[in-house]
């Protein structure tokens, strides 16, 4: 009777993990939410990167191995650009288009579209470039060939997510529910670089 005992409040107990984590999360959040913000993105920007790693190893049928200083970028982009700007975007969204003005939801998407969406883009081209240790002539050159076709899929796969997350999702789980869809945008970004 006590294994069969303790195997249920093991089993109990690794129910409890996510709610658990949850809580903290959710504690962390309140309690210093642009760090929690930072950290978070600097995780999923690299989790992002590495999927794109793998993606590529297994289309090449290439056994090299992971590019850490990749995965660093990618931290350290989220973590400084990523978590806090988008904390602050989103505040400011909601301070200067409030739900109850007119229109808010097509002006909210259109600042989101046209004015974030390209500068936050231009930021991750030239931040990454430079932290590769590209000169300028290199990153005027990376922006040429690869700014437009960026943010063109940008606008395309970032519009309805984009829609669905200031309009719908509460301004706490704003920059978390973006950096869950970044995942793929990241993967998708850094197959440009190679």
């Amino acid at each position: 009777m006590a294994p069969a005992a303790s195997r249920l409040r093991a089993e109990s107990e690794l129910g409890s993990l996510p709610r658990r984590a949850l809580a903290q999360y959710l504690l962390l959040l309140k309690l210093y939410p642009v760090f929690t913000k930072a950290v978070s993105s600097g995780i999923l920007s690299a989790l992002g990167n590495f999927l794109a790693q793998m993606i590529e190893k297994k289309q090449k049928k290439d056994p090299q191995s992971l590019d850490v200083s990749a995965l660093l970028r990618y931290i350290v982009y989220g973590f400084f650009v990523t978590g806090p700007l988008s904390h602050y975007f989103y505040l400011f969204m909601e301070y200067w288009i409030p739900p109850e003005v007119p229109l808010a939801i097509v002006k909210r998407l259109l600042l989101d579209r046209l004015l974030f969406a390209p500068t936050f883009l231009l930021l991750f081209f030239l931040i990454m470039n430079l932290l590769e240790g590209k000169d300028v002539s290199a990153v005027a050159a990376k922006m040429r060939s690869g700014f437009w076709p960026a943010l063109q899929m940008n606008w395309r796969m970032w519009t309805p997510l984009q829609f669905i997350n200031i309009n719908y999702v509460p301004l706490q789980f704003r920059v978390l529910f973006a950096n869950m869809a970044a995942l793929f945008w990241y993967a998708y970004l850094a197959s440009l670089g190679k």
